[in-house]
């Protein structure tokens, strides 16, 4: 492999930028020709996999954000500012092991008094705000239009069309995970009574000789699934009825016409109703795990011998519950923007998103209210592998292709491959409505009840670049928030090969092709980039 050198000692690039002296015309990695190096051909190691989104190109030959070169030669025991990052997502576990340390607390409100101490409309909102209440479960966006009746909405048509759709997909995977599971449940009870035991291994099973059809088609079956990345039977199951529930959520709840999720008792087409909800930030069940996943990549604590690793060390989590399963009203999104600004926060996380927004205006204006008050916005591309420049994906920041803020980033995702295979296979992208790539397939972090797991999509994407944000902001803090995102931006990888887009093998495009920036958001080179910009 070429070695691609960076351009100043790493000792002397950290005094230049922590130091008091003025900087000197420096860029990290990589300065030439990265693409004419050798690929990664092995298989990740366990510590690279809970890891690569921190990993670094040149050195690892993964393509990271090289959060740990960061920390190792520039940030090194420094301290910066602390930074509130709002995370409006699902509920987050904040007693999370992991987590429990960097949950923001609002100083100005006396905890479960059943009062509004600082008088911001929200009674006891210590560690933020729910503003779904009790409720979790919803519809999405286009089977609410539906379900409205009203055939003279500008979206009705789409509708009907997109459900229409969608409907007959999800109940085609439904019987095919049904006959699935059955088969797979009676091929372990086949292998369980011919071997006389319940916890059986991969090695009983290849070792099984026997007349039996019905025997050797259920080897064969546990052999499959063995093949396809499971440990045991067991573990198959669980998979399969974990697809199962997705499915049969998708069903009963986001594609169900007459459910009815909403519990808040506002009125979610009126945005003069602002004040509903509760202060319980937490997750409802354990399946709300999204929320915590996300708030883990920002700022999970940092080498203090527990799961994972944040990419931020000195922020605190603002926990604004917004997004259920199924689709989030714009109306709770643009009430949580203002929310995160109106308490300090300075980074604002998004990862949802919906191809259909009926008060997209009151979320846009959200976000320009946000831009006016110096804060970063970072939100997920979506996860339907299509140009959002061609299908809307929301919320965005633009009026007829005229931006309406400098401080709002679409993130896209990456995978742990470097190479043709390195833009994951779901990710949406845009030449023009999204700004940059960051890790985001099987990506490692926090979970409900002090666990851990690998989750995918450009949610994960999102709370990446958000922390190289609350990074910049943190040691840069003269920086305002259209600074950081021009930082972000400038200073990603600009890589020249190209890649599979959108899971089609027969899609080849030049990477840069696919975000404003052409880039690869990396926190080295941003910290550098910051320090040149700063005061």
């Amino acid at each position: 492999m070429k070695t691609i050198k960076t351009l100043v000692a790493p000792l002397f690039i950290s005094a230049l930028i922590f130091g008091c002296g003025s900087t000197a015309d420096i860029i990290s990695t990589p300065v030439e020709n990265i693409d004419s190096s050798p690929l990664k051909v092995s298989e990740l190691t366990e510590a690279e996999a809970q890891n690569w989104g921190h990993l670094d190109l040149v050195k690892d030959t993964i393509p990271g954000m090289s959060v740990d070169k960061a920390y190792a030669e520039l940030i090194k025991n420094r301290k910066g500012k602390k930074v509130i990052v709002a995370v409006l997502d699902s509920g987050i576990d904040i007693d999370h092991e992991d987590l429990d340390d960097v949950i923001w607390t609002n100083k100005d409100e006396i905890p479960n008094n059943g009062k509004d101490d600082d008088n911001n409309g929200y009674i006891d909102d210590i560690h933020g705000w729910n503003f779904l209440g009790e409720g979790y479960n919803e519809q999405l966006e286009y089977v609410r239009i539906l379900a409205s009746g009203d055939t003279s909405h500008p979206d009705y048509a789409r509708a009907k069309a997109e459900y229409e759709e969608e409907y007959q997909k999800w109940l085609g995977r439904k019987q095919q995970y049904d006959q699935i599971h059955q088969q797979i449940k009676r091929a372990d009870e086949v292998l369980s009574g011919h071997l006389g035991k319940d916890n059986y291994t991969k090695e009983d099973v290849k070792a099984i000789e026997s007349n039996d059809e019905t025997v050797n088609q259920a080897k064969q079956m546990a052999e499959y699934m063995f093949s396809n990345g499971m440990d045991s039977m067991a573990d198959a199951i669980e998979e399969i009825e974990s697809g199962l529930k997705s499915i049969n959520d998708r069903l009963n709840y986001n594609l169900n016409k007459d459910f009815k999720g909403r519990v808040t008792g506002d009125d979610p087409d009126n945005f003069s109703t602002k004040y509903y909800g509760n202060n319980n930030v937490k997750h409802s069940t354990k399946d709300e795990s999204h929320g915590t996943h996300v708030a883990g990549i920002i700022a999970a604590e940092r080498n203090n011998g527990l799961g994972a690793n944040g990419v931020a060390n000195n922020v605190e989590i603002m926990a604004v519950r917004t997004v259920p399963n199924g689709d989030e009203y714009d109306k709770d999104v643009a009430l949580a923007i203002r929310y995160a600004v109106d308490n300090g926060a300075k980074v604002i996380n998004g990862s949802f998103g919906k191809s259909f927004s009926p008060h997209s205006d009151w979320v846009r204006e959200a976000i320009a209210y946000a831009a006016k008050n110096d804060v970063v916005f970072v939100h997920a591309a979506g996860n339907d592998s299509k140009d959002v420049d061609v299908e809307p994906n929301y919320p965005d920041d633009n009026v007829n292709g005229e931006e309406i803020s400098d401080t709002y980033i679409r993130v896209g995702a990456l995978a742990p491959k470097y190479g043709s295979q390195m833009v994951a296979s779901f990710s949406n992208y845009g030449k023009n409505n999204v700004d940059i790539f960051a890790p985001g397939a099987k990506v490692y972090s926090t979970t409900p009840e002090n666990e851990y797991a690998t989750k995918g999509g450009t949610s994960m994407a999102a709370p990446a670049v958000a922390g190289i944000a609350a990074l910049i902001r943190s040691y840069f803090p003269d920086l305002t928030a259209a600074q950081v995102k021009q930082v972000i931006l400038d200073s990603g990888l600009a890589i020249n090969t190209k890649v599979i887009v959108g899971g089609n093998t027969s899609d080849i495009r030049p990477f840069a092709d696919l975000s404003k920036s052409s880039k690869m958001a990396n926190a080295y080179n941003a910290l550098i980039m910051a320090a040149k910009m700063s005061k």
